[in-house]
């Protein structure tokens, strides 16, 4: 009987750490941006992107977390709706300083 071949990901797994990391980068300014935007008009509304930053965040940093591993899981639904989900809420914020 012969062990399973070893898993060889490469540059995969930071690849993919790498592209959260940006990911994280990008809606930290989208959020402070649009915290700063609308500071001016209602104080809800600024603590909502902040809300949502916060939920993306912690959704980014359990799959950073989970990279660390040499065969990391696939990515929780309740992690990819709460990620899919701040983003929805960072882009209504930006529909509604647009608008």
């Amino acid at each position: 009987m012969t062990a399973p071949p070893v898993r060889d990901p490469g540059l995969q797994p930071e690849r993919t750490r790498l592209a959260w990391r940006r990911t994280t980068l990008t809606c930290t300014v989208v959020a402070v941006l649009a915290a700063r935007q609308t500071a001016q008009d209602t104080a809800l509304a600024a603590g909502l992107s902040v809300v949502a930053w916060l939920g993306f965040l912690w959704a980014a940093h359990r799959r950073l977390r989970a990279m660390d591993t040499a065969r990391p899981a696939a990515m929780t639904v309740r992690a990819a709706v709460a990620a899919a989900g701040c983003v929805l809420a960072l882009a209504a914020c930006a529909v509604a300083i647009v608008v």
